[in-house]
């Protein structure tokens, strides 16, 4: 469960879906610069927090009072929550930008993983990582609903190349980790590198990627195995 830099910036190494695992296959994946403890994590769990940091990671660099306007709060909140996030790591000050009154804030580069071993085995670890998911989802969705309502508002340009789209397949275990791992190299080659880009006619662009088993379907069996049985 976890968060990517149009959310957060993620590297991996991989084989090619269906190809035979390199050597280190039973490895854990190092998806994430940074793995959140507990404290980090229930830190992290408040709604104007995960919208505060989805926003920077979106938009970029904004003042606590932008972000009260951008979020609909007032600026004592928005300035209250950035620094408990600055406190945690989530967020740090712009240097050279803004003065004393008026500073101005960005999202600390690196991937965070919300679904650490921690979190997963401790009632209040896995309350704070759904809050936390649930947060990052509903602005997921309302990016992509505002996209679909108003693409006819950007030049036919960007919606000529913009994608939509949802697959299914079937895997085992390890042809969906390869997957994974491979659209994670894909990441750190052709996104990371303009995360933060100032290229003229660039623009902030949403990438949502996920990749999970379907808790309710059925698992495929060895029909060899049955047959010697």
């Amino acid at each position: 469960m976890s968060e990517n830099e149009s959310q957060v910036d993620q590297a991996a190494t991989s084989a090619p879906v269906g190809a035979d695992m390199p050597d280190d296959s039973d490895s854990e994946i190092d998806f994430h610069d940074r793995e959140l403890d507990l404290i980090s994590l229930k830190a992290l769990a408040h709604p104007l927090r995960v919208k505060i940091v989805d926003t920077l990671s979106t938009y970029g660099c904004f003042t606590a009072s932008g972000l009260a306007e951008r979020l609909g709060e007032s600026s004592g909140a928005t300035s209250y929550h950035l620094r408990q996030l600055e406190k945690h790591g989530f967020v740090r000050e712009v240097e050279g930008k803004g003065t004393g009154r008026e500073r101005w804030w960005e999202r600390v580069p690196g991937g965070i993983n919300i679904g650490s071993k921690e979190a997963r085995e401790t009632p209040a670890g896995r309350s704070a990582a759904n809050l936390v998911w649930r947060e990052f989802k509903v602005t997921q969705d309302q990016l992509l609903a505002d996209y679909v309502e108003q693409s006819d508002e950007l030049v036919p340009e960007w919606v000529d190349i913009a994608s939509v789209s949802v697959m299914n397949t079937r895997l085992t275990k390890d042809q969906l980790k390869a997957f994974v791992r491979e659209f994670m190299k894909l990441t750190d080659k052709y996104l990371v590198p303009y995360k933060n880009s100032t290229i003229p006619g660039s623009r902030p662009v949403h990438i949502d990627f996920n990749a999970f088993p379907v808790v309710d379907g059925d698992v495929a069996r060895d029909s060899s195995k049955e047959e010697r049985a």
